[in-house]
């Protein structure tokens, strides 16, 4: 396990190789050390309540809705529910499946005015395989973080 400062400058720097406009990314494992490290800090977990549901979830994540199944239509409430659940100056780490509703998730909390925010990489399922499956490359489950089914 790395220092809170190491695992963060890791993240910036990744952050700054691929231009985001957020404080940085993270993997599955480096989020979990940083929740580990880090007082306060925050993981939100966007995904629908379909996913959290059937496909599972981590305790102590708060739970917003980037978008909702069916249809996954955006959730106009977003920056309301986040300001209502999460303070804006703690650290916050966004996840949802793969990284893509967790990187317009950072973008919007930066737009709303939170300086310190995460994207997690790989997300909770990880990318597809040359089967196209998920859990099997990368992600929080694939990487034997915690999380809970049903």
């Amino acid at each position: 396990m790395g220092t809170l400062s190491d695992l963060l400058a890791l993240a910036q720097r990744r952050a700054a190789d691929l231009d985001l406009p957020y404080q940085g990314a993270l993997t599955p494992a480096e989020a979990w050390q940083v929740l580990q490290l880090a007082p306060g800090a925050r993981l939100v977990d966007v995904r629908s309540r379909a996913e959290l549901d059937w496909v599972g979830r981590v305790p102590g994540a708060a739970e917003i809705e980037w978008s909702s199944w069916p249809g996954m239509q955006r959730n106009p409430n977003f920056v309301t529910q986040l300001k209502h659940q999460v303070d804006a100056e703690a650290l916050v780490m966004f996840l949802c499946r793969s990284g893509g509703r967790s990187d317009g998730a950072a973008r919007a909390a930066v737009e709303a005015g939170y300086s310190n925010c995460y994207n997690v990489l790989e997300g909770f399922e990880g990318d597809r395989d040359a089967n196209g499956q998920r859990n099997r490359i990368g992600g929080w489950r694939h990487a034997g973080l915690p999380w809970q089914q049903g």
